[in-house]
């Protein structure tokens, strides 16, 4: 198979300075777009190594090779466990780039945006951990996760937070740190984590969209519309099901693209009037999946998103 491969924020808010994200997976030229998947997609497909936690992380890069995933996305605990256990991330990542797979980003810098100067500083040892595993394994963006910035969080204390962050990416890890929302946290709307991208005055402030996040924080999608997709990380991509409600969704309820009630390719159509050019990140927590076969489902998980990205016509 073939494996080719923000900030302006709003409506080139933020122009000037602001490179746009590069992976081995867009090395091509201008004139020739890169198409993903048999030329069915205009973007490389991720798995998120959560849609099969419970396999090994060896386990999880050898299946989303096989299935025929064009990267992987895996999250920090994992990396911490394969260390503690004698492996060696940048051997790691050798292997994933041999498998013809590439690593976009890492979940996550967990309590790296908290309220107070102290527990910030306190944090940062932490924050500089993570983004070491996530350097060694060959990331180029790692998600700025706001679990502990407090139900009362002030939008200029965060946002200054978040270029502080970038800056110790950029210049102490060769990382873009990009930032996500969701629901069950302080940060819980795609329109809040861009006005803190915003506000950050950053040329490399980045944002991490989710369908399922903006689903069901009541976001909505339409803000994807005003967005460049320079501005865009990565693109966390799944399906909700009709019932229960959107109030009472959790992230154990994600399903398979396709098969959901979101409007995904319209979501996708409008993804691409962004010029969005990183990837589309398969993200499931669903713990039905996980007692299937895995290599099965990472193929199920691919087959169906790429069939919503057929019926998109992108």
């Amino acid at each position: 198979m073939e494996r080719r491969s923000f900030l302006p924020l709003v409506a080139g808010a933020l122009a000037g300075g602001g490179a746009s994200a590069t992976t081995p997976a867009r090395a091509q030229t201008e004139a020739a777009p890169a198409r993903y998947q048999g030329g069915v997609s205009p973007w490389p497909i991720c798995l998120d190594t959560a849609t099969i936690r419970p396999a090994s992380l060896e386990d999880k890069v050898k299946f989303a090779a096989e299935a025929g995933f064009d990267a992987i996305e895996p999250w920090d605990k994992e990396l911490e466990t394969y260390e503690q256990e004698g492996g060696n991330l940048k051997d790691l990542g050798k292997r994933i780039r041999d498998l013809g797979l590439f690593v976009p980003s890492m979940i996550g810098l967990w309590n790296a945006l908290p309220p107070t100067k102290e527990a910030f500083e306190e944090s940062l040892a932490d924050t500089r951990r993570r983004m070491r595993m996530a350097a060694d394994i060959g990331c180029e963006h790692v998600q700025v996760i706001g679990n502990t910035a407090g139900d009362d969080w002030q939008q200029a204390w965060v946002a200054a937070r978040y270029r502080d962050l970038i800056e110790i990416g950029v210049n102490e890890f060769n990382l873009r740190p990009a930032l996500v929302f969701v629901k069950f946290q302080p940060i819980k709307t795609f329109g809040q984590a861009l006005g803190i991208a915003l506000d950050a005055n950053h040329p490399k402030a980045m944002v991490i969209p989710d369908t399922f996040h903006m689903y069901i924080s009541g976001g909505g999608f339409e803000a994807l519309k005003h967005v460049k997709g320079e501005s865009i990380a990565i693109f966390q991509f799944a399906d909700a099901p009709a019932s229960p409600g959107a109030d009472e969704l959790k992230d154990a309820d994600r399903v398979y693209p396709g098969d959901g009630i979101l409007p995904l390719p319209q979501i996708l159509r409008d993804l691409k009037a962004t010029g969005f050019k990183g990837c589309v990140s398969l993200e499931l927590y669903n713990p039905n999946y996980w007692k299937e076969d895995l290599a099965k489902v990472a193929r199920t998980g691919l087959e169906k998103t790429v069939e919503v990205i057929r019926q998109a016509s992108v």
